[in-house]
């Protein structure tokens, strides 16, 4: 799903126009983004929690080149689906091995 079809499910379920379901859901992302931007986490009991998260400077590998690269140290985003999101997912979907790897079918 992407963020077109996501504004059109949210105005189904709310009853409000596609411009007012768009406006709330930029307004939601800018909300968590500004949070983030200042260090703190938001989180939706039961949904999870987005948090911004540091990374230690490591060493890697070009895999082009051989060469070995300084990558620094960072922030990145991070999600932590809550208990409930991830039992939802549990229950309504399946891993299943084929000859291509791993799918995801409906139980």
């Amino acid at each position: 799903m992407n963020k077109g079809e996501f504004v059109d499910e949210l105005s189904e379920k709310t009853g409000f126009t596609k411009k007012d379901s768009k406006k709330a859901l930029d307004s939601m992302l800018e909300i968590i983004t500004g949070a983030l931007e200042e260090g703190d986490y938001v989180m939706f009991t039961g949904f999870g929690k987005f948090e911004p998260r540091a990374r230690k400077a490591t060493t890697r590998l070009n895999p082009r080149t051989g060469d070995e690269i300084e990558v620094p140290a960072k922030v990145v985003p991070k999600f932590k689906a809550g208990k409930t999101l991830k039992e939802t997912v549990q229950e309504n979907l399946e891993a299943v091995e084929t000859d291509d790897g791993l799918e995801i079918e409906k139980k």
